[in-house]
């Protein structure tokens, strides 16, 4: 039988060569294929993450190979990938959910990255596993539950629009800034003849030398005069501190993911036509479509993404040249200029702190207490305006992702939870009115004062305002020809209520004191269910009535009703069977 060499390989995370080597771990013959689609998902241009995720994906091999050589503990030398059975996986998610508390997303977390390898692995060889097998790899766990977060909320729409307008106005400052010590090293000298005391003179001599270090400080007294490394450097080159702007304000205006903002390069601006460009850029976390690209508005403002990207390459190419980089984002440190963005992990919420403070964005009020840095939430936010501007629309929102992510990561979340309730409401609202007429309601000379698209004939409206068709609360058309009776002929059978629902129906000036009574009715009725019982009973009456009937009449003509229906009290105008109930 043939021997299993070492397993081993290296990667490259952040352009730096990383080796691996599993040849420690038992079961040999499986940790090789596994292993094998392993190194092919990682690295800079694989799908499985960041050095970090990828460590965890050995991990998950590790406990796996660990746990079927505790299985079969006479053969794990010689077990293979044929050896597999579905038992065994639900054993080892078994295990998981054992080894980790209630709760915990990590068995799943586990458990999938193993799944994910064996399907790979039967893409590459089909005939690897058994069919038993080939099906149970077609799910990923029986038992264990994937771990639900709560999507991340937007920001309040003023807080969101008050950072873009604080980040537009700080990337003017630093573009005046910068192009003003420009100004000044072109005006200046060489220090060694004109002093080092002068600005202009230093300046001259960082743009042909690069940032100020503390050992030219050090060799050059005056310089301390000056206001520091920093300030000097400042005058031509961009700070940590301003990098809260510029990603602030790109994130808002494209809605890119922070880390993608962070790791753009010099050239990912192309195809510029008709007021639009696109921004090529590299999303780590894609599977399969690392390298992707957003097509943005182009121009001469900064309220453009592409004029905005314009105006970072200007004020970072003098760093790039110093730096040998490509990275659009070079910065001028204390030891010198850096790409300092280079893996797109670098946080930014410490230098956000004194810049929110500054526009006083941290004593503005969040759903969830002050206002902090978050610039995942600019994204989410961006995608918020977007999703509230299409109407809640998603067919006009997604962009970028299919439809589930769009629903499930950027459209429920907190900060839509009132559109989706107006919406709810709305719809509600709308298939009431088309299942419900709209009711007829005249005035005292026969004239409609309701909106509804129902024709009376002469006849019915001298029926109406006559009493000889009055059924309480209003006068019917035609008692007999009742939508709701069983058969034709026969008299209306709904409760003495139900007039407020019917087409037959047509309210008067003349009902109004009893209308008025019930409605007083249907109030004190309150007090005497829970909310949605009395909803359930009464809540359709109480609504045409406050919002389809009174609002027909007049003032004058409801003060004067109530006054009616208040001078015999309730026994006047209402029915026997309920006046025992409020007597």
């Amino acid at each position: 039988m043939p021997s299993i060499g070492p397993v081993a390989f290296s990667l490259q995370f952040d352009g730096k060569d990383i080796r691996y080597d599993l040849s420690h771990l038992p079961c040999p013959r499986l940790v090789r294929p596994l292993t094998q689609e392993l190194s092919q998902i990682g690295g800079d241009d694989g799908t499985m993450g960041g050095k970090y995720a990828f460590r965890e994906a050995i991990r998950a091999v590790r406990l796996f190979v660990e746990f079927v050589a505790a299985a079969e503990p006479g053969h794990a030398d010689d077990f293979a990938l044929d050896d597999l059975e579905p038992e065994l996986l639900d054993a080892f998610e078994g295990h998981l959910a054992r080894a980790f508390p209630k709760g915990s997303g990590q068995p799943y977390k586990l458990l999938g990255t193993v799944v994910r390898l064996l399907r790979a692995v039967h893409e590459s060889a089909p005939d690897a596993f058994s069919a038993e097998m080939h099906g149970r790899i077609g799910f990923t766990a029986t038992t264990v539950e994937r771990l639900t977060s709560k999507p991340l909320d937007a920001y309040p729409l003023p807080v969101f629009e008050r950072m873009e307008a604080a980040a537009l106005a700080d990337v003017r400052a630093v573009r005046d800034r910068i192009l003003r010590g420009e100004r000044m090293a072109e005006a200046g000298q060489d220090p060694e003849t004109g002093g080092w005391g002068r600005l202009e003179n230093v300046l001259w001599y960082v743009a042909r030398n690069g940032p100020l270090t503390n050992d030219i400080v050090r060799q050059h007294r005056p310089l301390r005069a000056l206001g520091g490394i920093r300030a000097v450097n400042a005058h031509l080159f961009l700070t940590k501190a301003d990098m809260v702007p510029f990603l602030t304000l790109l994130i808002c205006q494209t809605g890119l993911e922070p880390e993608c903002a962070k790791t753009l390069k010099a050239d990912c601006l192309s195809n510029p036509a008709r007021g639009f460009v696109s921004i090529a850029y590299v999303k780590k976390r894609a599977h399969q479509h690392t390298h992707k690209t957003m097509r943005v508005s182009d121009g001469g403002a900064l309220h453009y993404p592409g004029g905005l990207l314009r105006l970072a390459l200007r004020l970072t190419q003098r760093a790039r040249e110093f730096a040998g980089t490509d990275s659009l984002w070079v910065l001028a440190l204390d030891a010198g200029v850096h790409d300092v963005y280079r893996d797109g992990r670098t946080h930014t919420a410490r230098d956000a702190v004194p810049w929110m403070a500054r526009h006083r964005i941290d004593e503005m009020k969040d759903r969830g207490g002050a206002v902090s840095m978050n610039m995942r939430r600019l994204r989410k936010s961006y995608k918020s305006r977007n999703y509230l501007r299409a109407g809640g629309i998603l067919d006009d929102f997604v962009s970028g992702h299919t439809k589930e992510v769009a629903a499930g990561h950027y459209a429920d979340i907190e900060a839509h939870r009132e559109v989706h309730e107006q919406a709810v409401e709305d719809g509600l609202r709308e298939a009431l009115d088309a299942a419900l007429a709209a009711p007829v309601v005249l005035d005292d000379d026969g004239r409609r004062l309701d909106d509804g698209d129902q024709d009376l004939e002469p006849d019915e409206v001298r029926a109406a305002l006559g009493t000889d068709n009055d059924v309480w609360l209003a006068s019917c058309r035609d008692y007999y020809g009742s939508p709701w009776a069983r058969k034709k002929g026969a008299g209306c059978p709904v409760a003495i209520w139900g007039c407020l629902e019917c087409p037959n129906a047509v309210f008067t000036t003349r009902h109004l004191p009893s209308l008025l009574s019930f409605l007083d009715f249907l109030e004190a009725q309150r007090e005497e269910y829970a909310a949605a019982e009395w909803k359930a009973r009464y809540g359709l009456a109480w609504e045409r009535i406050v919002n389809d009937i009174r609002p027909k009449f007049s003032t004058e003509q409801i003060t004067t009703a109530t006054a009616i229906a208040e001078a015999g009290g309730p026994c006047l105008s209402l029915p026997a069977q309920f006046v025992e109930l409020i007597s």
